[in-house]
Parts: structure tokens; C-alpha cells; sequence
């Protein structure tokens, strides 16, 4: 073997723990048997594997698994309950976040609060979310798990591999490194290592959660090339190409909600005019359906306000009910274009857009079916499918706790090991 390169002993090894450990943590509880079919090892190829994740905490055996040949019958395997953890944080215009998600998937810690971020300095921001995410952290250590990773989701632009949001226009950030003020978070004591740090843009995660989280019994994961739309305060939106977020040159691929839906339009906090936030974002479908400041005001939190207008237009009211549907325009008109240049499979309408579906969706796909060249995978014309996100508004904090884990995922043996310093 060479000694360089990814193609070494070493290498190829890292890459079977890998197979091996994101196997079991997709399928299992399964027997080496069944993990070897899986992944294409031998049986004897895979043992020495799996002896080794066993030994570092990361998998455990559950019991005899069924078997209908000959022979003493193996244990099934499955990851285990106890050692890392992906922590996953939230900044919104109007609340913070913190979940634990642990190699099973499973949710084990999660704190909310209300806070009202917008135009707030980065550093009280970011003392607040400390102090929550100590709270997750102390959580999780009583029950035998420790942080892997910390991701935190920011509805803005985000420097491409860095920890800077470079223009947050909701929350008034700009060229906002988030590192030194989560110090504190990733080594929170003295003598303790180091977490891996990632800054991402919640539209983003919102996508990845999509493409890990958004299938189940009763219905299919997405297809690998979608556009996800996401929305709070301001409108996001990730594209997937097969399986794989596209990025940019920069990293601010996606900005959908300031894509210029009616040019002439009223200004943005992005400096331009018409964009697509003025018409379909919370504040504007608030406005635009009789609900003030002050009314508007008396629902705080995560969702309160969507809630809000669900249950008006449910009621009938007319003025929400017709806010909504101009609401659904206006995406309709950005999303063509976007079908337009880019012909995915299907469009998923996360976050809180999720949640108005039903009063949304008639005028989005109408304007789809007008407006896109592309036609329907089964020869429909008005391109692709728009499918709603059973995760809604807990997409990008559950994406960034799943993302939180890539590095055991990826790396399984040496995340074991204590880091240094951030990874950015």
C-alpha cells in the first residue's frame, strides 16, 4: 500500500468503521452477518470492526439476533445509547434553541426561550445561548453522554468553512464571528477538550434534517434533488443536488427570500427593493392580514405567531386567508425561476411555511404550473411536486444536532479521541 493518501491501510480502515458504524445507526439492531451483506465485507472482515467500535462505546450488543440457518446464532448489534452526542443550537429573530440528539437519533435534551434578537449585539446573544447550552450539556452528561460537536443554525449568510455570519439582515448582524463568544460552550472548563464548532445557515440544515429525518413509515424520504424552502421572519431556501447541499462560490447559495418578486416593491433590509420577504415573510403576511404589532406581539415565541394565523384562517378570516394566498404568489413567482434554472425533482416547503400549507399551497403551485418550462417527471406540465416537511419549524435545530455528529460519523475512532482546539 501506498503511504499517502486516502487509499492507505489506514484510510481504507477509517472509511469501513465508518460503513460499518453509519450502517448499524441506519438499519440496525443487526447481526455482523447481516452489517457484512450490507456493506459488501465478509463476515471475518467486518469482525475486527466491529470488535474495535464495541470497545470504544460507540456500538453495543442488544441479544441473540433470529436466524434461520445452521449454527449458534450471533448477537445483534446496535449503536449505543451512551458516549457522543450531537448538540444542535438555534438563533432566531425571537428565540434560541438547544437540542442533544445521541447516535440513535433519538432527542435527549432540549431547552427553549424566548428572546428578542433582532437588532441585539452578538455578544448578549451568545451569553444567553451559552447559558442554555450548559444546561443541555449537564443534562446529557447525567445519563452517560458528551458532546461530539456543537452546529448552530443563524437565519443568514454564513462565511463558507468559518465561524463568521457575514450579513444577517433579520438580526442586524454583520461579519459576527460566533467562535469567541461560544468559547466558553465548546471547552467549558478548564482542562476539558475542545468541541467542533460549525456556524451554518438554518435554511441549510433545515435541508440536511430533510434529507436524513424527513421520511417515514408513511411516506418517503425526498428524492436526492429538491429545493427546501424555509421560513420564519425571513424565507430561506437550500438546494440538495444528489444528496449534496450546493454551497456557492461563497457559501450564500440560497437566498431566496431576497430574490426581487415585484421589482418596484417596497425596500428590504437587504437594501433592495420588491424582494420576496416583503410579500411572504411573517411580518408581512401579519401585516398584510389586519393582525398589528400589538396583537401580533401577544404570541411570542417559536411558532406563536404562525399559530396564530393558522387558526385565523381556519376561522375564515378573510383578511389572513387572502394575505396567505398572495403569500403563496409570490413563491410560486420565486420558485419558478428557481425550477427553471435548476429542474429538481421536488420542492418542500419547511419551517413555518409547513404550518400554512393548506392556505398556501393553491396559489404556489398555480404560479409553478404558469410559470415553469420544465415539466413533471410523469409528463404533467408545471414541473416538479411541492411536498410539506412533517418536521416544520424544528427542522434546522434538529439538522444542526444530526450535522453536529458527521465528525463520529465520519471519522468514528479518532472523534473518540479528546480535540484541542475548535474546528471551524
Amino acid at each position: 500500500m501506498t503511504a499517502s493518501g486516502g487509499d492507505t491501510q489506514h484510510g481504507i480502515r477509517r472509511r469501513n468503521l465508518a460503513r460499518v458504524l453509519r450502517t448499524v445507526a441506519a438499519h440496525g439492531p443487526l447481526s455482523r452477518a447481516a452489517v457484512a451483506a450490507r456493506i459488501g465485507l465478509t463476515r471475518a472482515g467486518v469482525a475486527p470492526l466491529v470488535d474495535e467500535l464495541l470497545r470504544a462505546g460507540l456500538l453495543v450488543e442488544t441479544g441473540r439476533a433470529a436466524t434461520g440457518g445452521r449454527g449458534r446464532p450471533g448477537s445483534e448489534l446496535a449503536v449505543s445509547d451512551r458516549g457522543p452526542a450531537g448538540i444542535g443550537a438555534e438563533i432566531g429573530v425571537d428565540h434560541l434553541a438547544v437540542c442533544a440528539v445521541d447516535l440513535r437519533g433519538r432527542v435527549r435534551a432540549r431547552v427553549a426561550a424566548d428572546a428578542a434578537n433582532r437588532h441585539r449585539a452578538p455578544g448578549p446573544v451568545l451569553r444567553h445561548l451559552s447559558a442554555l447550552l450548559a444546561e443541555v450539556t449537564a443534562e446529557i452528561a447525567a445519563e452517560g453522554l458528551r458532546p461530539a460537536g456543537l452546529t448552530v443554525a443563524v437565519p443568514g449568510l454564513v462565511a463558507r468553512d468559518a465561524t463568521t455570519v457575514v450579513h444577517a439582515p433579520n438580526l442586524g448582524w454583520r461579519a459576527a464571528d460566533l467562535a469567541p463568544g461560544l468559547a466558553g460552550a465548546t471547552a467549558p472548563e478548564e482542562g476539558s477538550f475542545a468541541i467542533p464548532l460549525t456556524v451554518e445557515n438554518e435554511a441549510n440544515l433545515g435541508a440536511l434534517a430533510e434529507l436524513r429525518l424527513g421520511g417515514d413509515a408513511g411516506r418517503p424520504a425526498p428524492p436526492p434533488d429538491f429545493v427546501h424552502v424555509s421560513a420564519e421572519i425571513g424565507i430561506g431556501a437550500a438546494v440538495v443536488v444528489d444528496g449534496q447541499l450546493l454551497r456557492g462560490a461563497r457559501g450564500f447559495a440560497g437566498e431566496l427570500g431576497h430574490v426581487p418578486v415585484y421589482p418596484d416593491g417596497p425596500p428590504c433590509d437587504c437594501g433592495g427593493r420588491g424582494c420576496l420577504e416583503q410579500y411572504a415573510g411573517e411580518q408581512a403576511v401579519l401585516r398584510a392580514g389586519g393582525l398589528t404589532t400589538e396583537r401580533a406581539a401577544a404570541h411570542p415565541g417559536p411558532g406563536a405567531r404562525i399559530g396564530l394565523l393558522a387558526r385565523r384562517a381556519a376561522d375564515g378570516d378573510a383578511a389572513v386567508v387572502h394575505a396567505l394566498h398572495e403569500a403563496g404568489t409570490a413563491l410560486g413567482i420565486a420558485l419558478a425561476g428557481a425550477v427553471n434554472l435548476l429542474d429538481p425533482q421536488a420542492v418542500v416547503l419547511g419551517g413555518a411555511l409547513a404550518g400554512l400549507a393548506p392556505w398556501v399551497l393553491p396559489s404556489l403551485e398555480r404560479e409553478l404550473a404558469l410559470r415553469t418550462a420544465v415539466t413533471a417527471e410523469d409528463g404533467r406540465a408545471g414541473g416538479p411536486g411541492v411536498r410539506v416537511s412533517r418536521l416544520g419549524a424544528d427542522g434546522p435545530l434538529l439538522g444542526a444536532a444530526h450535522a453536529a455528529l458527521q465528525g463520529v460519523l465520519d471519522d468514528p475512532l479518532h472523534s473518540c479521541a479528546p480535540a484541542h482546539s475548535p474546528r471551524n
